[in-house]
């Protein structure tokens, strides 16, 4: 099907254009809004033509703001020819790390549920363009999202012109998966009308001004997914700990069966969502922010009512196997804006069990998933907040060490905070789980250290303890000097968190 075929509204082919026509549009200077949540549904032969005109020494830079992060056709491009000035609000790519960490790019980390309310009302500055990756355009105007939705409706909505790559290698099928609706600002908001993952409460497509479209290209570039890595033991434990404690704990006790589940991205999550898999939970939803390879194998199995997120995540095979079995997978898939998907409100009333990973978590609970050594950022905090913070089941999981067990993740004070231990119930690691509920601070460490602590550091994090409470006492036995110098070793052999 060609890009005359996926316009439907037909006055609007006079705007059908080359990509790198389209990226002459792009100024120095503006703020450029992208489509995209993880490696999907973002725009790309816009962006490479933008790069190869700075590249051929057009000097241009642009504040960038997308949905959360975005493939390498994206950020990665732009980061190695110094397109970018300013970036907004979560990015995973090594180049614009690196930019980011070396005040190249000015970075504005945001919890995702956030960002098209801080866009819709100027928080963010001016929205000049929106390029906006589609599968079809219809007969009014609207616009069919490919493999995320993200923030692209008020990206549309909020910027003076609108960039539409239609991309023909994206199957029709995705046509109705999307549950388009975008609520008002503060303070005329009313209640998200959700009371179960699998409701429908809006359009599918994205309203769109055609007065706005000022140019549409042609693509044909699949999404750039990244592998998954391999299953390790210590993933296999995390996930045998994890389901050993919902059937302790949970099924039959806090709830009759299971709650919406929501699992963050990566390797852990994947291999998490693989243990219920192999449990004997069936009638699973999951509302969460991404859908990954694990939930495929739910579907397959007939364990998997609905899948509620913003975006498809999953590896390169698993993006084939989703497109080869479309017609049965898009029967059990919603795709929301983020600010529903990740919408307090809703995670609130749903009751939803979130698990996310950690990068060390400290023996009070304290949670830092995007700084190493306290200063260099990784990533961004995501949408783990947002599910910690408004989940009935607040869930962290991380191996018990890094650098092949040269460093420990269970540490006497965590050197960045992301999530305080008042939002944090539950730490698995693979030597076992820490149920913090209803405990002191100082009950609390001794919990993390005997059930998630690698053995080789249990003693010094014993030893550490036991003087914390002698030496200063109060409520968080707390040694400023010496839970800093734990940091410090790693930082004089050069070593940093993976």
């Amino acid at each position: 099907m060609s890009t005359e075929d996926r316009v439907l509204r037909k006055d609007l082919l006079s705007k059908v254009m080359t990509a790198r026509e389209a990226a002459r549009l792009i100024r120095d200077g503006i703020t450029l809004a992208c489509s995209g949540f993880t490696s999907c549904g973002y725009p790309k032969v816009v962006p490479l033509a933008l790069a190869e005109r700075v590249r051929k020494g057009d000097p241009v830079r642009i504040n960038l703001i997308t949905g959360a992060s975005v493939g390498e056709e994206l950020d990665e491009e732009l980061a190695s020819v110094g397109a970018i000035a300013r970036r907004y609000p979560y990015q995973t790519g090594d180049m614009i790390g690196r930019a980011i960490n070396d005040g190249a790019v000015m970075y504005h980390d945001i919890h995702l549920s956030r960002v098209a309310e801080q866009a819709r009302c100027g928080f963010l500055g001016h929205l000049d363009i929106a390029v906006i990756e589609a599968t079809a355009i219809m007969e009014d105007g609207s616009i069919i999202p490919t493999t995320s939705v993200g923030a692209s409706p008020t990206f549309i909505h909020k910027a003076d012109g609108v960039i539409i790559e239609v991309n023909t290698a994206q199957p029709m099928e995705l046509a109705g998966m999307h549950d388009i609706y975008t609520p008002e600002n503060p303070p005329r908001r009313q209640p998200i009308p959700i009371t179960d993952p699998s409701q429908r409460i809006g359009r599918t497509s994205i309203p769109c001004d055609p007065g706005k479209i000022i140019a549409i290209c042609r693509s044909d570039m699949l999404d750039k997914t990244r592998p998954l890595a391999a299953i390790s033991e210590t993933s296999q434990g995390i996930a045998r700990h994890l389901v050993g404690f919902f059937n302790r704990c949970v099924r039959g006790k806090l709830y009759d069966d299971l709650p919406p589940l929501q699992s963050g991205v990566g390797g852990i999550a994947n291999a998490v969502m693989g243990g219920i898999l192999a449990s004997d939970w069936t009638g699973i939803s999951l509302w969460a922010e991404v859908i990954q390879d694990a939930i495929f194998d739910l579907i397959d199995a007939g364990k998997l009512a609905c899948a509620s997120a913003t975006s498809l995540t999953p590896s390169p095979e698993g993006l084939t196997r989703f497109y080869r079995n479309i017609e049965t997978y898009r029967e059990k898939i919603i795709l929301r804006p983020q600010e529903i998907s990740n919408s307090a409100e809703v995670i609130n009333r749903l009751g939803v069990v979130a698990m996310n990973t950690a990068l060390e978590v400290d023996i009070y609970g304290n949670v830092n998933s995007t700084h190493t050594l306290g200063n260099c950022v990784i990533n961004g905090i995501g949408g783990s907040g947002d599910f910690s913070r408004n989940a009935f089941l607040s869930i962290f999981m991380t191996p018990s060490t890094a650098r092949g067990g040269t460093i420990s993740r269970i540490v006497p004070c965590v050197t960045h905070v992301d999530h305080t231990e008042h939002e944090v119930h539950v730490v698995v690691t693979e030597q076992g789980v820490a149920d913090l509920r209803g405990l002191d601070p100082r009950e609390r460490a001794e919990v993390i250290i005997e059930n998630c602590a690698h053995p080789d550091y249990r003693d010094a994090l014993r030893d550490y303890y036991r003087r914390a409470v002698k030496n200063v006492g109060g409520h968080i036995p707390f040694l400023l000097d010496e839970a800093f110098s734990w940091h410090a070793r790693y930082r004089e052999r050069g070593t940093m968190l993976p």
